[in-house]
């Protein structure tokens, strides 16, 4: 039987998608617009001062093509705290014109695969930015989960630990290419949600996004043994953005 990988887990993390019910949305008067608004803004300031005080991240995005049209991204300790966010949003003005259209739990996750057994990792100040990041506020977004496949002809889970290694260190050289241009977060759902793996990846340059996602499917470990889900990318959105986006010309 092959070894299991030990991991490490930082941060747990909710991919939310939500609609907006514009007709709703533009019928509804003025005052009550610009109350939601403000509302949703303070609940946006909150989230803020949680980053500050590195207790969490997130980002917000305005998703692109029919899929959605906001697009957050939560990091926070305990699940109970993101049930928690959802909950706010799900409570708030906005929240009456907000359609959920998707959500994915993980855990930011790292993989003991070519660590030295007798050192703690956990200690290293790189590896505890890796699973407590403060996510980059770059233009651009993109999330999709993926499988590695358990086919007889490509079973990821029943090979060795070492071939495992050694594939996983191959396909992180092409992602070393992108350091500069790309910042990757993986973490890991499975038990928690439908795939085993989300990766998010952001960038100034949307382009780029594709680039190091295409080359990368060279790579032995995607090529063999990758399977991917929808991807969805957002443009980033700060506060004055989202009170121009939800803005109803009269």
């Amino acid at each position: 039987m092959a070894e299991a990988v030990e991991t490490m887990e930082g941060w747990f993390s909710l991919h939310d998608l939500r609609s907006i019910d514009w007709p709703k949305w533009k019928r509804t008067s003025n005052k009550v617009r610009q109350e939601a608004i403000e509302e949703f803004i303070e609940l946006i300031a909150k989230w803020e001062e949680v980053e500050t005080q590195k207790k969490g991240s997130h980002v917000l995005c305005k998703a692109l093509g029919h899929k959605a049209d906001l697009m957050f991204m939560f990091l926070r300790p305990t699940v109970e705290q993101l049930s928690d966010i959802e909950t706010k949003i799900e409570k708030s003005k906005l929240g009456d014109f907000l359609i959920r259209k998707h959500s994915y739990l993980s855990v930011v996750e790292l993989g003991k695969h070519r660590a030295p057994k007798d050192v703690d990792l956990r200690t290293s100040p790189r590896i505890r930015e890796r699973l407590y990041p403060i996510l980059p506020k770059w233009d651009y977004m993109s999330f999709y989960p993926m499988n590695r496949k358990r086919e007889a002809h490509a079973n990821w889970f029943t090979l060795e630990q070492s071939e495992r290694s050694k594939l996983l260190y191959e396909h992180s050289l092409t992602g070393r290419k992108y350091m500069e241009k790309v910042r990757q977060v993986t973490t890991g759902s499975i038990g928690l949600d439908l795939w085993e793996w989300a990766i998010t990846l952001f960038s100034n340059d949307a382009l780029q996004v594709k680039k190091i996602v295409y080359e990368m499917r060279f790579d032995e470990a995607s090529s063999r043994f990758g399977e991917f889900g929808d991807f969805y990318i957002g443009i980033r959105m700060t506060e004055e953005g989202l009170k121009e986006y939800l803005a109803v010309s009269k």
